[in-house]
């Protein structure tokens, strides 16, 4: 069976260390579903306009396949291992990924029309969508699901500071996004220094920062 992208998935995230560890954590950024010529048609997403969230499938472009039988999860800090089939490691045998998303809305007047606009997509800019499921909560949602390891990997809401200065210069909704992204510490779970600054590109721009205790710290936003 060969795979081949249907779309790819348009936003800020330029690189992996920013991206929300999960989907549905950074809930107010929006990302674009761009489909290939060939699925550029309204036909193809016809009844979609009444569901609220979508399935992605898709390919962890930027990882190698991994035939090893066990994983680190960067939440259980990086030094326990789990079997990959145990856990949502991009390392795998086929690098595929799924996330659900909200749908903010379908664009059928612009360039690349149509366009699913969506919420909270843990994907970086460009990386290629196998497959687009509607969300059926009748019988996705599982509410009594067991979480095994991973009901201790608490999502930590952190305080984001950006100085006054910063404010001044960048719009608000990109500042807005910034929030979202640091308010859930995007750090590897294993990194804890308080003196050291971090780097990620969001939207065109580095962003830095760093952590103290609950805290999250804007030091500089520059163009790149």
């Amino acid at each position: 069976m060969n795979c081949f992208p249907v779309a790819k998935i348009h936003n800020g995230y330029a690189s992996k260390f920013g991206i929300p560890k999960q989907s549905s954590i950074a809930k107010t950024i929006i990302s674009e579903i761009v489909f290939e010529p060939e699925f550029r048609n309204p036909d193809a997403i016809r009844g979609l306009e009444g569901f609220s969230h979508l399935w992605l499938i898709w390919e962890f472009s930027e990882s190698e396949p991994s035939r090893s039988l066990t994983v680190r999860p960067p939440g259980l800090g990086g030094n326990k291992r789990m079997g990959v089939f145990a856990t949502r490691s991009p390392f795998r045998p086929n690098p595929i990924g799924l996330s659900c998303v909200e749908i903010a809305g379908i664009d059928y007047e612009c360039e690349n029309a149509p366009v699913i606009k969506v919420l909270s997509a843990d994907l970086m800019n460009g990386t290629p969508i196998l497959d687009i499921k509607p969300y059926l909560p009748q019988f996705d949602s599982k509410p009594e699901a067991a979480g095994g390891f991973s009901k201790d990997l608490a999502v930590n809401r952190f305080e984001v500071i950006i100085p006054e200065k910063l404010r001044l210069i960048y719009p608000d909704s990109f500042l807005s996004d910034v929030t979202a992204i640091l308010s859930n510490d995007p750090r590897p779970q294993y990194h804890n220094d308080p003196e050291r600054i971090y780097g990620f590109v969001y939207d065109g721009r580095e962003i830095k920062f760093r952590v103290f205790e609950h805290t999250v710290e804007v030091t500089d936003i520059s163009e790149v």
